[in-house]
């Protein structure tokens, strides 16, 4: 990629693999959670080899630095390559908690509705027979 070509913040985050869509990417800028420098940005927004943005997905706050521009999106292998992942330890802490405690669908092992063994116990318990 020439030097004089612009990339957006959008189209970059999408090719990288960050988001799914470019419309999710820019719907992350536009809701401000995207940040370079601490400040919100535009989609439009050039992208420039060394840039730091810190990045909130829906699974995982991400802080990169770009080391590469990727205008098309590539195979995951092929990504990573342009950008390094920077994000302290104690924020991948925090996203882990926060997202094994979304509801998976899954009952978890003995909450919930009583099994059949179990109210054969209460019958019993109970005295009906």
């Amino acid at each position: 990629m020439e030097a004089k070509e612009k990339l957006r913040v959008d189209k970059y985050l999408w090719a990288i693999r960050l988001f799914k869509t470019r419309s999710q990417a820019a719907d992350a800028c536009d809701n401000g959670k995207v940040k370079l420098q601490g400040n919100n940005v535009k989609a439009s927004k050039p992208v420039n080899i060394g840039d730091v943005f810190d990045v909130k997905t829906e699974g995982r706050k991400w802080v990169i630095q770009v080391t590469g521009l990727l205008e098309k999106r590539a195979a995951y292998p092929e990504a990573i390559k342009h950008y390094e992942d920077i994000t302290p330890p104690e924020d991948l802490d925090v996203v882990k908690f926060q997202a094994a405690s979304f509801q998976t669908g899954k009952r978890l092992s003995k909450v919930g509705r009583p099994t059949k063994r179990d109210l054969r116990d209460i019958r019993g318990f109970m005295g009906e027979d």
